[in-house]
């Protein structure tokens, strides 16, 4: 099972491209939640628009996703996004720096449009844990970015950490098993000493946590279940641990649930293993019917 990155792999490979041999380009594709892209050469060969549509857009501009963007992407960000799409990237192919490191970085910058975009609640609960911690008490608001259809995120600040609560959704009983497995071992993990540093993980099903006991219509059916991490201020006040922080994080749920199928694949490639081998065992075990050939008083032989 590979490690999911946060970037999208489709926007670097075809930035790299392009930047070595500009073509004209119209493609549209979808990155994990429904997040979809669109990269296309409207003007110019060497002239790209980059356009993305998520579906928490709406909440991520209250809490600010707009300064992100504009403080990562500077002038690239288009004042008017395409239609249908939440935000526009203009990359303008002769603006980037020459081959080497800065170019580079540039086009990793790009690909993590989805994961800046993202990152603006996160943002703001660690500054304003910072400044309940420097008054000593109080809560935060709680930030709620429905990132997908019944899942969402939450995000909360208080004096001396930070709660990110995740609710998903098990469509499956057998996902709801491996979930629930996964998931234990979150927990029992951090009782080794060589972790001792990661967030403490929390989860129950159907009851959800006290932080969202005042959310109404929330679903209670054995079919969700609820994630809570702990973040104190080791996890986000170095600002590279923070961006750390906040890209394992987005990864999540798509990681649980990616683990999920890969576990879910591998117990049915060896039940067929299995299988195989018992027809094997059973093909071995059958007796062969002798042959005796009957004849007649007369020394002839019967055909059958």
């Amino acid at each position: 099972m590979i490690l999911l990155e946060s970037h999208n792999y489709i926007i670097q490979n075809t930035l790299a491209d392009k930047l070595q041999k500009p073509t004209s380009l119209d493609v549209q594709f979808v990155d994990f939640d429904s997040v979809r892209f669109h990269l296309s050469t409207p003007e110019r060969k060497t002239c790209l628009l980059l356009s993305m549509s998520i579906r928490c857009w709406d909440e991520l501009v209250k809490y600010g996703v707009n300064d992100v963007l504009q403080r990562v992407y500077g002038d690239r960000v288009s004042p008017q996004p395409e239609p249908e799409y939440n935000v526009s990237l203009v990359l303008d192919l002769e603006q980037f720096p020459s081959e080497g490191e800065e170019r580079e970085a540039l086009i990793k910058s790009i690909s993590l449009l989805k994961r800046n975009a993202l990152a603006a609640p996160f943002e703001l609960a660690f500054s304003a844990q910072k400044e309940l911690a420097a008054s000593g008490t109080g809560q935060g608001e709680l930030l709620a970015v429905h990132y997908r259809d019944e899942e969402a995120i939450y995000v909360q600040a208080s004096a001396d950490r930070v709660t990110v609560i995740f609710s998903t959704m098990f469509r499956e009983e057998t996902d709801r098993i491996f979930g629930k497995l996964f998931l234990q071992e979150f927990v029992d993990a951090r009782r080794l000493p060589t972790i001792q540093s990661a967030p403490q993980v929390l989860y129950t099903t159907r009851d959800p946590p006290l932080e969202l006991s005042h959310i109404p219509n929330l679903i209670q059916t054995d079919d969700v279940g609820y994630v809570t991490f702990i973040l104190f201020p080791r996890h986000f006040v170095n600002p590279i641990v923070a961006e750390s922080t906040i890209s394992h994080i987005q990864n999540f749920r798509d990681y649980l649930h990616y683990h999920i199928k890969c576990s879910k694949a591998y117990m049915h490639s060896r039940m067929r293993h299995r299988v195989s081998e018992f027809q094997k065992v059973l093909n071995r075990a059958k007796t062969e019917v002798a042959v005796v050939d009957k004849k007649t008083a007369s020394g002839r032989t019967l055909v059958r």
